[in-house]
């Protein structure tokens, strides 16, 4: 069974949230509020350096997911009655949600290569 990685940043799905997210971003990167979305994704287009490991993830037979943090408490909170921080990274084992990487941890990288390295290290 492929493990399922959960990638939930802390931005809601809907036009207005993603806009408001896309100037943040732009006008003060500093303070924007999602540190997965900051790492990952540049002001345009998905980091390359992340692609590339997200790719190989996938070659590897991991499924990964991405969720806004609405959708992802839409989408699981009938299933688990967990409390998270957001941005996390999640495991879904099938029983339960484990975290992978806090909120906390993502919040603290200084680069795109700490994610990397952290998300590599799953067992």
């Amino acid at each position: 069974m492929s493990k399922k990685i959960l990638f939930i940043y802390n931005a809601n799905s809907d036009t207005g949230s993603k806009m408001l997210d896309f100037a943040h971003k732009i006008i003060n990167p500093a303070t924007y509020n999602c540190s997965l979305c900051a790492l990952t994704y540049g002001t345009f287009t998905e980091n390359v350096k992340w692609k590339t490991f997200r790719e190989n993830l996938l070659a590897k037979d991991y499924q990964l997911e991405f969720l806004h943090k609405d959708e992802f408490q839409k989408q699981y909170q009938s299933k688990f009655g967990h409390k998270f921080t957001f941005p996390v990274i999640l495991v879904d084992t099938g029983y339960d949600l484990e975290v992978l990487v806090t909120t906390e941890q993502l919040n603290a990288f200084e680069g795109v290569e700490e994610l990397i390295v952290s998300v590599g290290n799953i067992q």
